[in-house]
């Protein structure tokens, strides 16, 4: 699996169905948001402006499911 790429405050992760599918997470500072935006190949296909306030739900969200993820990993090696 390809590490999202970070650069200063951008980051980009492929879709793991590929197909030029990506998704970009990009503060603008100057308008006070984090701008999400989904991408096919070159061409920003639509994007979300998400308030500094609601991105620690955001975050949460992603947290918690790498957490689920882990803890399964880690039965399925202990079971095995």
């Amino acid at each position: 699996m390809e590490r999202p790429r970070a650069v200063g405050r951008r980051g980009v992760v492929t879709d793991v169905r590929g197909d030029g599918r990506a998704l970009r997470a990009t503060w603008h500072d100057d308008a006070g948001v984090l701008v999400l935006s989904v991408w096919r190949d070159n061409v920003c296909v639509a994007t979300t402006r998400v308030a500094p306030a609601d991105v620690p739900a955001l975050v949460e969200v992603l947290v918690g499911g790498l957490a689920d993820v882990a803890t399964a990993s880690g039965a399925e090696r202990d079971a095995g």
